[in-house]
């Protein structure tokens, strides 16, 4: 009876024990959630360096590269990289060990020995050790195989450092893009957010006017209609374009990593009609493209680790010969010497793994044709955006020269519109249309130099060019900005041969 009440209080226990040790799930409660965006808001909220003064290019590009919260995930990335690799340096060395142990009981382990031809007892219980025994060592242990498979992952991590560098380079650079992109288009809309609020308000005199010529007939309806209709186009297409430019500031603070919101200003060039100087050659943009863009050679580091694969499956083949050395204590006082060097071999082999070779092979193959599809259709992408860019660009530079033109006759036309106005040889309705035209061609004017600026730096972007200086991490803004400065500040074409540039490429990645 006893026996049943120890049992069922044994099963009791294990089922209060196994409930106990069960993981219930946890929802997240609203405290939980409102402290993770008071976290988050207050990690975006603040400003490591605030913004003091205009912001030029410049500083627009360095603060972006500083302080871009993507950029900075593809920073983390890239050394968390470095870590890995630090980790993967330290699995080639031996394993060393140290054990210490305590081993007791209530009373003497003992024994006895039975003879096998008549079974009788040959000696009498005896022991051979102490109830409590207080043992130790340190030991050293190296497995032949396992350092070359930890050497040739040592080196897939060293590549994949590489990989990570290259998408935080290729992120600098569609970054330096976008930016250059949003700041012309936020200049346009600073220089003509003046020029459209007088716009408006001529346009709606003129409107005016027109309509008190309809209403007292002074001229034949049709006339002040068109001319009413004429500049409710020219006020549209101003406001249209306005409105595609107005959204630039805002995603400009977003790509420097400003909080939303944020006031700051902007230092507007004056306008000079220069435009950015490339080497339109054909041949060698498409060398440097496919020399330099960081996609490309992310893949052939991703080959060259699949062929490290490969070496490893071979090396799996092999048997493992495992070497140790140690040093050993006991103190069981049985023991005819109690400290003693212990040294040992083995071999081990996986007969099974011959089996499964094939077949790793076939898919470390299967691989390297996919990464070989993939580095053709990039090449052919990027050579596509390489002849696109220039198109474009080429594009946008007659675009620009054209807008020019047209602003510089625009402006003459309304100064000598005003002229005749000031001799009152035109009306009022003439002179209103010629300025609203003028302010058109300056947005027009505007809008073509933002073109060419996106224009520009898509092109620089589709060549793989590295727009930023070597060692960044430590810089202030304005210590990255005077670097930008330098290096964008060419003084003709962008004529360096492509081993050139592949020389000062190499010297940054060394960096």
């Amino acid at each position: 009876m006893g026996s049943v009440w120890w049992k069922q209080a044994v099963l009791v226990m294990s089922a209060v024990m196994a409930n106990g040790c069960l993981v219930q799930p946890y929802v997240l409660t609203k405290d939980d959630v409102r402290a993770r965006v008071t976290s988050d808001m207050k990690a975006l909220m603040a400003i490591e360096e605030p913004v003091a003064g205009p912001i030029d290019l410049y500083g627009a590009t360095a603060r972006a590269l500083k302080y871009n919260l993507d950029a900075r995930v593809k920073t983390m990335q890239a050394q968390l990289a470095h870590q890995q690799l630090n980790v993967a340096h330290y699995t080639l060395l031996p394993q060393v060990s140290a054990n210490a142990g305590f081993d007791g009981r209530n009373n003497y382990s003992g024994g006895g020995a039975r003879s096998l031809i008549d079974g009788r007892p040959v000696l009498e219980p005896f022991t051979s050790s102490d109830k409590n025994v207080t043992s130790g060592n340190l030991a050293l242990s190296w497995d032949v195989l396992d350092f070359g498979l930890s050497f040739v992952r040592a080196q897939q991590a060293a590549d994949n450092v590489m990989i990570a560098e290259e998408e935080k380079r290729r992120i600098a650079v569609r970054l330096v893009q976008d930016v250059r992109s949003a700041y012309w288009r936020a200049v346009s809309a600073e220089r003509v957010l003046h020029r459209v609020e007088f716009l408006n308000e001529s346009v709606g005199k003129a409107l005016e006017s027109s309509q008190q010529i309809v209403d007292k007939k002074l001229q034949a309806p049709l006339t002040p209609l068109n001319y009413r209709r004429d500049l409710l186009n020219i006020q549209r297409e101003v406001q249209r374009l306005y409105r595609d430019l107005s959204t630039a500031r805002t995603q400009l603070a977003s790509m420097m990593g400003l909080p939303p919101g944020t006031i700051y200003e902007l230092a507007v060039p004056a306008r000079t009609g220069n435009v950015p100087l490339v080497n339109l050659d054909t041949e060698s943009m498409e060398k440097q493209a496919l020399m330099f863009r960081a996609e490309l050679r992310s893949i052939d580091y991703q080959k060259r680790i699949s062929a490290k694969e490969a070496r490893a499956v071979f090396l799996e083949l092999f048997p493992s010969l495992k070497l140790s050395v140690g040093g050993y204590y006991s103190s069981n006082s049985f023991f005819l010497y109690q400290n003693w060097l212990g040294y040992a071999s083995q071999a081990s082999w996986n007969l099974l793994s011959a089996f499964r070779t094939p077949a790793k092979l076939k898919a470390v193959e299967a691989h390297r044709e996919v990464l070989e599809s993939q580095s053709l259709a990039l090449t052919m992408a990027i050579l596509t955006e390489v002849h696109v860019g220039a198109v474009q660009f080429v594009h946008a530079k007659q675009e620009f020269q054209n807008a020019r033109q047209y602003h510089e006759t625009q402006s003459a036309i309304a100064e000598h519109t005003r002229s005749l106005w000031l001799t009152h040889s035109t009306n009022d309705l003439t002179l209103i249309k010629e300025r609203v035209n003028d302010v058109l061609a300056e947005v027009r004017l505007d809008s073509a130099q933002s073109g060419v600026e996106t224009a520009y730096a898509t092109l620089m972007a589709s060549l793989g060019e590295d727009a930023v200086p070597a060692g960044l991490g430590g810089q202030s803004v304005a210590e990255l900005a005077e670097a930008l400065k330098k290096l964008w500040e060419p003084t003709g074409p962008r004529t360096a041969s492509v081993e050139k540039k592949s020389e000062i490429y190499a010297t940054s990645v060394a960096r």
